[in-house]
Parts: structure tokens; C-alpha cells; sequence
């Protein structure tokens, strides 16, 4: 198991690297010059002033040194300061939003396999039934449906016409913290970003349980009697489970890319808001800090759940 761990680090480690090497490469390769984030227009400068500049940070040098100053500073921690937020240092300005997005990505987590896991196991129960087919046309909408467009309607439906749920932002503007406030603004971002996660899950929840229903023993187990309640909660769907612990690791990269959007409709104050405001001010630093923190979270959730599919089922061979 240790070495399997260590391993599916190697991997994780040399993946992260190459991520930063994209988003490094086509950061220098946008339309512009890097420089220009840094200078003020109100505030002249001569060609030797942009000169000194452009030494100072490094920006003289061909790009594999720069990317190699850039790492050297991460490894250390250090992963530069912002261009637009007063020159405060990235690694704090990204941590500053890691609470609320994982509050985000977790409360929809919750409902997505809470919600998928039910309704996947109702359509195998209820096979070719007209509430199966009715939750395959969901689930495939759902699977299909951007991000923006699902946040967009929700949006326009429960807050715009109907008045049900805040239209933004994470508490109430001028009101005392509380709970039921924080819960009141969360529900329809987490609802909204649970649905392809769900979706996902209810189709391959549907899928694994079908197959393990045709197996002997679950032929063997109603032939002996056992009522079809204790069939599927004991015998098939501890077994129909497995698979889903591997899709739930992947799905992370899915709602990842779907909270940036979530975050941007609903002004929800997350990382995926601090990336979108980053990449409108050409914001490099944060830029760079951001997708290195977002890539170690998605290698690490990817890293344990393959240690866990390991621990949860023996026949995986991990040496």
C-alpha cells in the first residue's frame, strides 16, 4: 500500500509540475506584454524606467528561467504578490478563499451523492419504468447543461421571479453573522453546482446496480426467500457502491471548473470569484497561485480516492 501511495504521488507531483507549465507557457503567450499589469497609466515612465522594471521582475530573462524563479519561490512558499490588490502576497489572498469554496463544492458534494445515489438506485429498482425514464432525461440533461447556463436560470427562477433565495453573495450586507443567514444564501449555488455531479452519479449508480442485480447471488438470495428490500440494501448495493467511490474523486475536477462559474453569477467570494477577477486585471501572480493551490487540491482528492477504491476493495492490486 505504501508503495502504491507513493507512486500515485510521483504521478500527482509530475502532473501538478506540468500544469504549472501550461498555465505558465500561456500566460507569456497572451495577447500583450506581462509588463503592462504593472504600470500605472496615470504615472509616465521612459524607456529606461520600463527597462529597470522589466529587470527588477525578472521579465528580461527567457521564459525557462523565469518558470524556474517562479517554482524555486512556490517550493518555498512564496508565491509572489498581487498586481492589483495592494501588493498582498498571494498565498494568503488564495487561502483567504479556500473556506467558502470548500463550504461551496462540499454542500453540493453532499447533495449530489445523496440525491444520485437515491434516484440511481430507484430507476434500477423501477427499471424501464416511466419515473426511470423520466430521471435517464434528467440526468442527461443535467450532464449536458453548462455550469453558467444551470446558474443563469437558477438564478433568473428562484431569485429574480420567485423571490425565493438571495441573489448573491455569501451573508446578508449589514446584518449580524448567523447561520441560517449563511445556509439561506448557500442552498441554491450548492443545489446548482450539484447538478451534473448528481447527474453523473445517479447514471452510474443506475448502471452498477442493474449488473449486480444479474449476479448468482442475488438470484440465490431471492430464491432463498430474502425479501427484495434486504436484496438491494445488503446484498447489491454494497457491491453496486464501489464504482461510485472512484466517480465521486473524479467529479471534483468537474465541480471545480463548474464553482468558477457558480462563484462568478453569484458574487459567492471563493477561489473560482478570485480567478475570474485575476484573469479581468491580468492578475499573473494570482493567476499562477490559484491554479497551483486548485491543482494540489484535485491531485490530492484524486490521490485518496484511489487509495480508498485500494482499501475498499482487495482485488485492486497495489504493489
Amino acid at each position: 500500500m505504501l508503495r502504491y501511495s507513493l507512486r500515485r504521488l510521483v504521478i500527482g507531483v509530475g502532473m501538478l509540475i506540468a500544469l504549472s507549465m501550461l498555465i505558465f507557457l500561456l500566460l507569456r503567450l497572451a495577447p500583450g506584454d506581462p509588463i503592462d499589469a504593472y504600470i500605472d497609466p496615470n504615472v509616465p515612465m521612459s524607456p529606461g524606467d520600463l527597462a529597470n522594471l522589466r529587470r527588477n521582475l525578472g521579465l528580461d530573462q527567457p521564459l525557462p528561467l523565469q518558470y524556474l524563479g517562479w517554482l524555486q519561490n512556490a517550493l518555498t512558499g512564496n508565491l509572489g504578490y498581487s498586481i492589483k490588490r495592494l501588493d498582498q502576497p498571494v498565498l494568503g489572498l488564495v487561502l483567504s478563499r479556500i473556506g467558502p469554496t470548500v463550504l461551496l463544492m462540499g454542500s453540493a458534494l453532499v447533495i449530489a451523492i445523496i440525491a444520485g445515489i437515491a434516484v440511481g438506485v430507484f430507476s434500477a429498482v423501477r427499471r424501464n419504468s416511466l419515473a426511470d425514464l423520466s430521471f435517464s432525461v434528467f440526468a442527461l440533461a443535467g450532464i449536458s447543461s453548462p455550469a453558467f447556463l444551470s446558474a443563469l436560470i437558477g438564478l433568473y427562477i428562484f431569485s429574480v421571479r420567485l423571490h425565493w433565495m438571495p441573489s448573491g453573495g455569501m451573508l446578508t450586507p449589514g446584518e449580524e453573522f448567523s447561520i441560517g443567514d449563511l445556509i439561506h444564501h448557500l442552498i441554491l449555488p450548492a443545489a446548482l453546482l450539484s447538478i451534473a455531479q448528481a447527474a453523473l452519479i445517479t447514471r452510474y449508480m443506475r448502471a452498477s446496480l442493474l449488473e449486480v442485480l444479474n449476479q448468482d447471488y442475488v438470484r440465490t438470495a431471492r430464491a432463498k426467500g430474502v425479501k427484495e428490500f434486504w436484496v438491494i440494501t445488503k446484498h447489491a448495493l454494497r457491491n453496486a457502491l464501489l464504482p461510485i467511490v472512484t466517480l465521486i474523486g473524479s467529479t471534483i475536477g468537474l465541480a471545480i471548473g463548474g464553482a468558477i462559474f457558480i462563484e462568478s453569477v453569484f458574487n459567492w467570494p471563493g477561489m473560482g470569484l478570485l480567478l475570474v477577477n485575476a484573469v479581468e486585471t491580468r492578475d499573473y501572480p494570482v493567476i499562477m497561485g490559484a491554479t497551483l493551490i486548485i491543482g494540489i487540491c484535485v491531485i490530492v482528492v484524486n490521490l485518496l480516492t484511489d487509495i480508498t477504491y485500494a482499501v475498499v476493495d482487495p482485488r485492486i492490486k497495489v504493489g
